[in-house]
């Protein structure tokens, strides 16, 4: 229990370090084109973030009780096509939405009992169910667009004020997820699953069970990060989701999280999304080609990964 926590005190150095990275990287990009520190664009940014903030938390869930889920991105390409077919069935729009996260929550189940009833490695196992979500998309789909049909845009274009939705849905996902994890029996067991799996069973924790749970609670935060995009962009696509749960990952090791377990926040978290995020942005405001975004990406997930492995020995 004492090592559980010491690691969890570890976390400050990530909210320390992690603003002023992504303040020099704002003022160099200010400095290049002054458009960068507009109202506009920071607004812009949390909107273009707020897709991967959410799924974020869904990935920050798992790694906290020491598993992964890379079905992420195929799921919520699933789901995204599964709520446009739903609503040019015929469907009301909020029936479809329930399907639609009927889906997703079936989707994390699917992993979780995999996971646990076969003691699989999650890494492997959501590669493979995340092949068999991106498959059902695409046959669904026929590999083509599926639109809204006009329906379900207020969550992805409105705004209150200035303030995009997307942003304060954002907000809300943030402040219930850290609310979970830092107050509540369940976010303590999470963590102490991630800490020491047999420690855990053994003080009495029903270990698979928690872990099931986790992954039924990804799967919905995952369904409703594709309901934020399709709503934005009143469309869907098989792989629209592609490498989000990259991203996802790449801020939550950013951000303080550890593939170890037991460790990570989500003030941490959304500094790792924000990172990206002022990194994305910055390099299409400066006219840098998009290409090297994934570059970029790639460099930081390797880093990342780097860290994690450097924290874990420590």
């Amino acid at each position: 229990m004492k090592s559980i926590l010491t690691k969890t005190s570890r976390i400050d150095r990530e909210l320390i370090f992690l603003p002023i990275v992504i303040f020099l990287l704002g003022t160099v990009s200010s400095l290049i084109n002054p458009n960068f520190l507009t109202v506009n664009n920071m607004l812009t940014i949390l909107q273009q973030v707020s897709v991967l903030g959410i799924l974020s938390m869904a990935m920050l869930m798992l790694l906290i009780s020491g598993m992964l889920d890379l079905s992420y991105g195929y799921l919520t390409g699933l789901c995204g096509v599964a709520l446009c077919q739903f609503i040019t069935m015929g469907l009301h729009p909020y029936i479809s939405l329930f399907l639609m996260f009927l889906i997703a929550l079936s989707g994390g189940l699917l992993n979780g009992l995999i996971v646990t009833r076969f003691n699989c490695e999650p890494l492997i196992i959501t590669i493979g169910t995340g092949f068999i979500f991106y498959g059902l998309g695409q046959v669904w789909s026929e590999g083509t667009f599926q639109s809204l049909q006009g329906e379900l845009a207020f969550i992805g274009t409105a705004r209150v004020g200035s303030i995009p939705v997307t942003g304060i849905v954002l907000v809300i996902v943030l402040i219930i997820i850290h609310i979970v994890l830092k107050y509540t029996p369940y976010g303590r067991k999470l963590h102490l699953i991630g800490g020491n799996r047999e420690v855990a069973f053994l003080s009495g924790i029903n270990t698979k069970k928690y872990i099931v749970i986790n992954f039924v609670i990804g799967g919905l935060i995952c369904g409703l990060s594709a309901f934020v995009l399709a709503s934005r962009i009143g469309s869907a696509l098989a792989t629209n989701g592609n490498g989000n749960e990259l991203r996802a990952l790449a801020a939550c090791i950013i951000g303080g999280a550890t593939f170890a377990g037991a460790k990570g926040s989500v003030i941490g978290t959304l500094l790792g999304v924000l990172l990206l995020g002022v990194i994305s942005n910055a390099l299409n405001i400066i006219g840098i080609n998009a290409f090297y975004q994934n570059v970029v990406l790639g460099f930081l997930i390797v880093l990342a990964v780097v860290v994690s492995n450097y924290k874990k020995n420590d």
